[in-house]
């Protein structure tokens, strides 16, 4: 979720926030935005490079909506389908994708209202976590999805709950979505959607290569790595992997340990 403001105004918070490659497709950028000409705006700046924008009106952090982002935009149909439409405006390209991903109300009705007024702004497609923006760990609310899935034309996205593919086969199944979205469960598992229960090792060499490949920062190349392995490093070694500090250090015990073709 890049913040809309800051990306249009400076140019280090473009560079340090959003690098891609031409290998890079399909690719969405995800914008946290209060208002539409920002969004816009930023969207014009990553069109060429991306095949779609998103707006975040999802984000449940108090720092998010205190600054007018995220899940408190739901409150505000009337500014988010203005987002929509200017963006839509501004980027010429009929193939490219505006989107966005909500929070729910805690009726449906607003939802359904809310769904239908960025249908007819314009939206590409709609992800919905279906939980409240005071939610956290309590179930996805199905009915309210399936009732925004009932109500609107374009595609809708589930998000929430998606920790293997049973489960996301599961909630297509009761709600009808187009697809599903998930966060935790792929970055502990990349290959979730392959049916795999926990990281290959061979989804960890390529996540290596690629990192190595296109120099990504160290910070990402360990964190995704920590992930991957969570369930299986024992607790010693956890600890031990997660003070590692170097791409050599990381790799040299990676090989040792699995004997990995690095």
């Amino acid at each position: 979720m890049i913040v809309s403001d800051s990306f249009v105004k400076s140019e280090k918070a473009r560079h340090s926030d959003f690098s891609t490659s031409t290998d890079d497709r399909p690719l969405i950028v995800q914008f946290a935005a209060s208002n539409a000409e920002s969004l816009a705006s930023a969207a014009a700046l990553v069109a060429p490079h991306s095949s779609g924008c998103d707006l975040n009106c999802g984000c449940p952090q108090r720092w998010a909506m205190q600054e007018g982002y995220g899940a408190c935009l739901i409150h505000k149909p009337e500014l988010v389908a203005e987002m929509v439409r200017r963006t839509r405006a501004v980027v010429a390209n009929p193939h490219y994708t505006i989107s966005v991903k909500i929070r729910i109300h805690k009726d449906t009705r607003s939802t359904v209202s809310l769904c239908r007024q960025l249908e007819a702004a314009g939206v590409s497609f709609l992800t919905v976590h279906a939980r409240t923006s005071e939610q956290r760990s309590e179930p996805v609310d199905l009915e309210t999805l399936a009732a925004v899935v009932s109500a609107v034309d374009v595609p809708v996205v589930a998000n929430g709950d998606i920790r293997s593919l049973e489960d996301a086969h599961r909630v297509q199944r009761i709600t009808g979505v187009r697809g599903v979205m998930a966060a935790r469960g792929l970055l502990a598992n990349p290959a979730m959607f392959a049916g795999e229960d926990y990281t290959p090792l061979s989804c960890v060499e390529d996540w290596i290569k690629i990192s190595l490949e296109t120099g990504a920062h160290f910070t990402n190349f360990h964190h995704h790595l920590i992930y991957m392995l969570d369930k299986q490093l024992s607790r010693a070694e956890r600890r031990y992997f997660n003070s590692l500090a170097s791409v050599v250090g990381v790799t040299e015990y990676l090989r040792e340990k699995y004997d990995l073709n690095l």
